[in-house]
């Protein structure tokens, strides 16, 4: 009898490790470019992947308010294996939609924490369909889209605290 193999998903970026700091170049404080991302372990059955950076420390991690986004995607077709780093949003994998981050625009915003050292959570989601163009939905718009069709979900977490 041939064992079941279990995939499970996982998400890396060469940019950082988790739980490690996050470059500077990737932050207000450098370039502000996204980091390298990869993944493995996509489970059967996904039809689009779903990514969503947040950091739920704003504005002070001693007191958090509020979760800031910084990055919302979807749609992300289930071949690709990564996003390069600094990736432009002409060259996102063909099919894949943006949804809007608290700058109230689409793209990639690095940390740009006010006060102490906030976490970045990078979150995975395997979704068993393709969802429909949500005209840049907020966070909570997709994230009600998604509710039910999660295969999977993976996190990487970095952090960062500014320079002064």
């Amino acid at each position: 009898m041939a064992a079941l193999m279990m995939t499970i998903l996982t998400l890396t970026s060469a940019s950082f490790t988790h739980n490690g700091m996050i470059p500077a170049r990737f932050t207000c404080d450098g370039q502000n470019i996204s980091p390298a991302l990869n993944w493995t372990g996509i489970p059967e059955g996904t039809q689009s992947l779903v990514l969503i950076v947040d950091d739920p420390d704003a504005p002070d991690p001693a007191a958090p308010k509020m979760t800031w986004v910084h990055w919302v995607l979807y749609n992300i077709p289930p071949a690709t294996t990564g996003l390069a780093e600094g990736i432009a949003e002409q060259n996102l994998p063909q099919g894949t939609l943006q949804g809007i981050n608290d700058w109230k625009r689409t793209g990639y915003g690095g940390p740009c924490p006010p006060i102490g050292a906030h976490r970045y959570f990078h979150k995975l989601y395997a979704l068993d369909t393709v969802l429909p163009d949500l005209k840049h939905p907020a966070k909570a718009v997709l994230e009600h889209a998604m509710k039910g069709h999660i295969l999977g979900q993976a996190e990487l977490i970095g952090r960062y605290q500014k320079r002064h």
